[in-house]
């Protein structure tokens, strides 16, 4: 626990005044954490195989790529010019035909890479236009993913019973999830009312919540199951008693793709 705490302090000091001064040196920021989230994904793949070099390389750049040609203000767009996209379908295809060996890149693999950095790199990008968009509201999405997840571990210690999903994340329970998504909806509305909008309709306001603190914790379990398949139990230990930074942003990667389709809703 006294470790879990030092890391909390070392890592609220270095993103808290990144988050406040927001622009370019926020940018950066998230770039260096994609860059390091990228690694970790790579990691795991390669904990059951081993991956070219240069397919390694390519995830790198384009991840950049995607990351800062949709650093803009529209929070409703997303664009990837078509010759990046091209050239990644080359790079990831292409060499299962050359190769033409499972031992050393499968098809599978390349889906895998395909689908992998789609999806980190669109989350990541969301992280840069949220910021942009309206800090009050992304300060409203991070408190959905931490009170969440820090009340379901503490509801799950106290009462918890009834295993989740034991298969996937053994020390998750149902009155954890219960408690997590209780408090994960009660203190971000406060701050809603109190600090972004104090006219919004209530119950509107709690069902987008509740189901944003559920969607949340359904993305923890979605990235566990990544780290259960490749018999993992964190994606890395950058982060000392936390994990690595997969392992931190997982349900809020899923909080914010979630509130884009309610984005219009209050």
């Amino acid at each position: 626990m006294k470790q879990r705490v030092i890391s909390i302090i070392f890592m609220s000091i270095i993103v808290i005044p990144l988050f406040v001064i927001g622009g370019m040196p926020y940018n950066i920021g998230i770039a260096i954490l994609s860059l390091l989230g990228l690694k970790e994904f790579l990691d795991i793949k390669e904990s059951k195989k081993k991956l070219p070099l240069f397919v390694k390389v390519i995830s790198y750049v384009f991840l950049l790529l995607v990351l800062f040609t949709n650093k803009g203000n529209s929070i409703r767009s997303f664009a990837i010019d078509f010759r990046i996209i091209s050239g990644l379908f080359f790079t990831f295809l292409i060499p299962t035909v050359l190769y033409h060996d499972r031992e050393k890149y499968s098809v599978n693999d390349a889906m895998f890479m395909l689908g992998g950095i789609f999806f980190l790199s669109m989350s990541m990008a969301l992280f840069m236009r949220m910021r942009t968009y309206d800090y009050k509201t992304m300060i409203y999405l991070i408190l959905i993913a931490i009170i969440t997840d820090t009340f379901a571990y503490i509801t799950g210690k106290l009462i918890g019973k009834h295993k989740l999903l034991e298969n996937i994340s053994p020390n998750k329970t149902v009155e954890g999830t219960i408690g997590g998504s209780i408090f994960g909806v009660f203190v971000p509305c406060m701050y809603y009312i109190t600090v972004i909008h104090p006219e919004v309709s209530i119950i509107k306001l709690i069902l987008m919540t509740g189901f944003l603190s559920i969607l949340g914790q359904f993305g923890d379990l979605f990235f566990s199951a990544i780290k259960r398949y490749y018999g993992k139990k964190d994606f890395s230990n950058l982060i000392p008693g936390h994990g690595g930074v997969l392992d931190r942003v997982d349900s809020l990667i899923f909080i914010l793709l979630g509130f884009m389709f309610l984005i219009s809703v209050i």
